[in-house]
């Protein structure tokens, strides 16, 4: 009898006892899934084949398309099949790049060419749907050096070759086309459902349907504001000339890396004057409302925030949202029971907007202060009145959202919007996500500010991600001012800190091959040390040694 832990998305659904050895899609399949949404099967953590004979006692995890590991992998395998498709029509004649996000898909363009029109654009998808119809193969091979060499020189790409190591490289293979991915893609290219390529000038949208969507049905909308702030820091690169890891590592052998440092943190400081004056100018304005994703840097902002607009006669205060939550036996749930504190449902908003009212006019208030312990608000005896000098300044998840701050004018309050938009790649089609950014951040923070291992911090991911997916991310075309406060850099300062805590990941964990990804990641990056990076470095907020007090 051979028994089977069976799982989905790693939630335990049953025990499954088998009287022989089974393909684990077969085992799926009885299990109730159907195999097109069956993106990956992991055995203790370990990816492995679809037609897999399940003959050892075992736990598998099936990934589905909805998750976000599944829908991840989705996106990675239709970006396998676009520059397939590019590769196809135009072999070593153009190339093509993956920029960064923009809305529900990637903003791509022609690296030193014309401008993509239309008709490049649907002769591109044409071909991609023909590949998908094929539904090819996706093989992932191992080739010595010297071949996966001579494989990348013949097909002009530089970018890979700059990044390859002296021992045996893992590529994918499919139909004669070969390329270099650091993530899991799908097995065959048939696995894709649905997409859609936008033309947009100078480039185009390469276009995914959303987790629990397997066809995209929405009109495309431009996160215009996020959009520009995407390219403002694609320019920066340009002027940096570091668009890929390879660059960074030149920068850092040639010990370039501290004018690299010195110029990037002098950007960041000027985009904060530049914030502070804008304020600083309208004198209208009595609240500032800070909000962006986790680890973005939010409280380094508002601190650097703050010291600018002194310098321009302004004393910020400052309200902590935390303290206006609703009492426990009041506040909402998630499906599984837990309490949501991330909804804005569980603050008291009548009680906050009764006090910015107050606040701007000219009235005292006395301060709430929440016991998350007894989970009661109780009073703080701390007044709090705004002089004319003064400016209120709330950081918050919620802050973008008009429902916070219902009763106050819009002419009185100004909302930023903080994150860290990465637009470094490892290389042309290796795109280094936003989100893996910030996730490389919240686990150096979690570790080394609130105890927790690596392991504890990719396992409740999913969860963070939901939230900011329902609280922030609708929001963030409502910000008056966008702030990126990635730093081209910092990874290789991050990596001497969560290469250790990944290593610590059982190969038996559910998150094991998200921690292999992130580490064949840091394998493309060098080291910088950290007395190089300025006290008052939003960096600093992750790694320690910051001069402010969080």
């Amino acid at each position: 009898m051979i028994r089977v832990d069976l799982r989905i998305n790693r939630q335990y659904v049953k025990t499954v006892n088998l009287e022989k050895p089974v393909r684990v899609s077969q085992l799926a399949h009885e299990a109730g899934l159907v195999p097109q949404d069956v993106v990956i099967y992991k055995r203790f953590g370990n990816l492995i084949p679809a037609d897999t004979v399940i003959d050892a006692n075992c736990r598998i995890n099936c990934v589905t398309y909805d998750s976000f590991e599944g829908h991840l992998i989705y996106q990675d395998t239709t970006i396998f099949i676009l520059m397939k498709a590019f590769y196809n029509l135009y072999s070593n004649q153009k190339t093509l790049l993956i920029e960064h996000s923009a809305g529900d898909g990637i903003f791509c363009e022609i690296l030193k060419e014309e401008i993509i029109n239309p008709e490049i654009v649907n002769r591109i998808k044409q071909e991609m749907e023909n590949i998908i119809a094929s539904d090819l193969p996706i093989e992932r091979i191992s080739l010595p050096y010297l071949e996966a060499y001579r494989i990348f020189e013949e097909m002009h790409r530089d970018d890979v070759i700059g990044n390859l190591n002296f021992q045996h490289v893992e590529v994918y293979h499919c139909s004669g086309y070969y390329d270099y991915y650091l993530r899991t893609l799908g097995e065959r290219t048939g696995f894709i459902r649905s997409f859609d390529i936008i033309f947009h000038s100078p480039g185009f949208i390469l276009r995914f349907p959303r987790r629990h969507n397997n066809t995209i049905t929405d009109k495309f909308i431009l996160p215009r504001k996020l959009f520009e702030t995407h390219q403002e820091h694609d320019k920066w690169l340009s002027i940096l000339r570091i668009h890929n890891a390879s660059a960074l590592n030149r920068a850092i052998s040639n010990y370039e890396v501290v004018d690299l440092i010195q110029v990037e943190e002098a950007l960041h400081e000027n985009k904060i004057v530049d914030i502070a004056n804008k304020i600083s100018w309208n004198r209208k304005l009595k609240i500032v409302l800070i909000a962006g994703p986790t680890a973005s840097g939010k409280t380094t902002f508002a601190k650097r925030l703050s010291i600018q607009l002194r310098v321009n006669g302004i004393q910020p205060r400052v309200i902590n949202l935390d303290d206006y939550f609703l009492p426990r036996d009041q506040t909402p749930r998630k499906e599984n029971g837990d309490l949501d504190f991330e909804r804005i449902e569980s603050i008291n908003l009548e009680l906050l907007n009764q006090h910015l009212n107050a606040l701007l006019t000219g009235k005292e208030i006395i301060l709430p202060k929440y016991k998350f312990v007894e989970g009661l608000s109780v009073n703080s005896f701390h007044k709090l009145a705004l002089k004319e000098s003064e400016i209120l300044i709330m950081e918050g998840i919620h802050g973008l959202n008009d429902r916070l701050t219902a009763s106050v004018p819009f002419n009185q309050k100004v909302r930023i919007y903080v994150s860290a938009l990465n637009n470094l790649n490892i290389d042309n089609h290796n795109r280094i996500r936003t989100s893996d950014s910030r996730k490389i951040r919240r686990i150096i923070r979690d570790h080394n500010f609130r105890g927790h291992s690596a392991e504890q911090t990719l396992e409740m991911w999913d969860s963070v991600r939901e939230g900011e997916n329902e609280n922030i991310f609708p929001f963030q075309e409502n910000a008056d001012y966008m702030f990126n406060s990635i730093l081209t850099y910092e990874l290789g300062v991050l990596k001497k800190y969560i290469v250790p805590l990944l290593k610590k990941i059982s190969p038996y964990s559910p998150v094991h091959t998200e921690a292999d990804n992130l580490l064949e990641l840091f394998c493309h990056i060098e080291n910088i040390e950290d007395h190089f990076v300025p006290s008052n470095s939003i960096l600093r907020e992750f790694i320690g040694g910051s001069i402010f007090k969080y």
